[in-house]
């Protein structure tokens, strides 16, 4: 009887033993593809078709996985994404960061791109409001910004999903403006492109990297540096009185960062990712392609590749 339990334990064993085998290779061939997220703006969707040819120029293989853009740190960490290539600070940096530090991720690099967002005005605009783009000289031509609908008052064009305070902004620095929030960037786009068409002035909401950055010339409008303290002490900034005013924290970095595991598992591309970086002008190009030229995904990375070959050619070698 002895026996015949001993033999049946080896064979439970043996068997368990096969099915981790198995597992361990279902894992292994999975590791085996790049699975690189895609989101739901132009940039980062063409940049991580321009990683994901890249990738494959040295034997790698890719899977394109849509994915929420603040979940997909998480996601890389445990595993089910590789890489994430255009991590915005002043949007999705809480997440990162959080992820990052529960483990599982490799932080690569930090692009030459600069992610920034805030009050923008085409550059023409100085012409009619010299000083910009100092706020103050902003505020001190007000009218110049005005509307048939806005009682003299300069318009500010922002976001409605977007809450950047700007209309306590515009108190606490006694500026002499409304904020008209839209429903969309389209329509954002919309009103730029109709004041650049006659040389209107105009200010809106915008980002940097994005397809403007290449469709127009333009600047962003410089408030007082931003401060924690703008938000909680009053007595903090040129007016004792209120809060927010200054700048929002509207400028930070655009990482590059892997699943932890990438190295081992991705090596050929990992020599790639170590040396991938874009500048600010390179990614408002790649958006450029689709929201202006109305490139496809696909053909917008397949130009940028080749108008970029003396850049990316070094990557690869």
């Amino acid at each position: 009887m002895k026996n015949i339990i001993k033999k049946l334990a080896e064979l439970l064993f043996a068997c368990s033993l096969i099915i981790c085998v198995s597992f361990e290779i279902a894992n292994a061939d999975k590791s085996g593809v790049i699975k690189i997220p895609t989101h739901n703006w132009s940039s980062q969707l063409v940049g991580a078709t321009i990683v994901g040819e890249l990738m494959k120029m040295v034997g790698e293989k890719v899977e394109y996985i849509p994915m929420d853009s603040q979940k997909v740190y998480q996601s890389m960490a445990d595993g089910d994404i590789d890489i994430v290539h255009e991590i915005w600070e002043i949007v999705f940096g809480a997440s990162y960061e959080r992820a990052k530090a529960n483990g599982g991720i490799e932080e690569i690099s930090t692009h030459d791109a600069i992610g920034r967002d805030g009050w923008w005005y085409p550059e023409y605009v100085e012409k009619v409001c010299p000083g910009m783009p100092d706020w103050k000289f902003l505020a001190e031509c007000s009218e110049k910004f005005a509307r048939v609908d806005s009682n003299g008052k300069g318009v500010f064009f922002g976001l409605r999903d977007i809450k950047k305070h700007n209309t306590e902004r515009v108190e606490a620095l006694k500026m002499n403006f409304v904020v008209k929030n839209l429903e969309s960037p389209n329509a954002i786009w919309d009103k730029l492109d109709k004041a650049v068409n006659t040389k209107k002035p105009i200010v809106i909401f915008n980002w940097s990297p994005n397809f403007i950055g290449a469709k127009y010339k333009g600047k962003f409008v410089e408030f007082p540096k931003y401060n924690t303290k703008c938000t909680t002490d009053p007595l903090w900034g040129i007016n004792p009185n209120a809060l927010y005013d200054c700048e929002n924290p509207s400028i930070g970095y655009i990482k590059i960062a892997v699943n932890a595991d990438f190295k081992k598992n991705h090596p050929k591309g990992y020599k790639v990712i170590k040396q991938l970086n874009f500048s600010t002008k390179e990614i408002d190009k790649m958006a450029n392609y689709v929201d202006t030229e109305k490139l496809e995904v696909i053909a917008a990375a397949q130009k940028w590749l080749e108008d970029h070959k003396e850049k990316w050619r070094k990557w690869i070698e």
